[in-house]
């Protein structure tokens, strides 16, 4: 039987997420609770939320693009987050005139400090890709300024805005989704002003999955240690990828990347049954591991999976046998 009161027994880590400032060891993600990641009713959202902020985190990070997530925080409290506890949200821009930058930043948070019935939030973040300004997709994919924003852009009106966005007292920061182009990533990370906080892929396979149409390998690592070089804070993402590295595949999907990569995963799964372990467990304990993640964003959609991920934190990165042991499968 779930029990939230054993989830504060201990203390969680604290982290420096960059000039953000203190966070955390884990974020609970909005994706689970917002219905992304599976089946959850309104009302277990809502006291995975509580049960989270028992077990010690202080960082919700939301999105309009994460169905109903936003709705379920404004219901969990009401207009009165916990003392102590920030949010974040996101908005996928693309690539647009640099005039409606900042109309289509601040409209997207508007509705969502309305959704979550707040004043404004602790860090808005560009959700949509950075890219080159001259880089093409691969055939079949959708259009590439629907799904990115071009580097020029980036520089001369998003962060224009988000400073503004900070002047009008909306949000405290702001920070970047680092995903799939790792080397326009670390161009935007190369001068200032820079980010609060940069989102990155943190995983055993160094996979974003189905996220990167690109056709370009993701190079997480290099995004992270780019970051930490620009003392820009790193929040981890996709610890199990989208559940590829779980014990099952919960989604419909019956093939594509995501499904590709569970496939791949089968020696990682044969590994943690040799050790008697939650496939999982073990992979959030090896993403809480991987040097320059400050925080770990939680994908979880209910307050079980919730409880394994803070297992993880409590028991820590996996020791330097099971880790080397992990590499010696070259998943990645």
């Amino acid at each position: 039987m779930f029990d939230r009161h054993t989830l504060a027994e201990t203390a969680m880590t604290i982290n420096r997420l960059g000039h953000f400032g203190p966070v955390s060891r884990l974020t609970l993600g909005g994706g689970g609770i917002g219905q992304v990641w599976g089946s959850t009713s309104e009302e277990e959202a809502v006291a995975t939320l509580h049960a989270a902020v028992d077990g010690g985190i202080d960082l919700i990070d939301a999105a309009p693009g994460y169905h109903i997530c936003e709705a379920m925080i404004g219901r969990a409290f009401a207009g009165r987050l916990p003392s102590g506890v920030r949010v974040t949200t996101k908005y996928s821009l693309g690539t647009v005139p640099e005039a409606d930058v900042y109309p289509h930043l601040k409209a997207s948070l508007e509705q969502s400090l309305a959704a979550m019935r707040l004043e404004r939030v602790d860090m808005m973040l560009l959700h949509s890709e950075i890219r080159p300004d001259d880089f093409e997709y691969p055939p079949g994919e959708p259009p590439r300024d629907e799904r990115s924003t071009s580097l020029s852009l980036y520089r001369h009106a998003v962060r224009p805005a988000f400073l503004r966005l900070m002047e009008d007292g909306l949000i405290g920061e702001w920070g970047i989704t680092g995903i799939n182009h790792a080397a326009a990533t670390m161009e935007a990370l190369s001068s200032g002003p820079v980010p609060a906080a940069v989102q990155a892929i943190a995983n055993l396979l160094d996979s974003p999955g189905g996220m990167n149409g690109t056709g370009l390998p993701p190079r997480p690592r290099d995004v992270i240690a780019a970051a930490g070089a620009a003392g820009v804070g790193v929040m981890g993402v996709r610890a199990v990828q989208a559940g590829a590295l779980t014990s099952s595949f919960d989604r419909p999907d019956t093939h594509g990347p995501d499904r590709d990569d569970f496939a791949r995963a089968r020696k990682f799964r044969e590994l943690c049954a040799e050790w008697g372990e939650n496939p999982a467990l073990v992979a959030h304990r090896y993403a809480l591991g991987i040097a320059g993640v400050d925080t770990l964003v939680l994908g979880v959609k209910n307050r079980e999976e919730l409880r394994m991920a803070l297992e993880a934190e409590r028991r820590g990165p996996l020791d330097p046998e099971q880790g080397a042991a992990i590499e010696a499968l070259r998943l990645r």
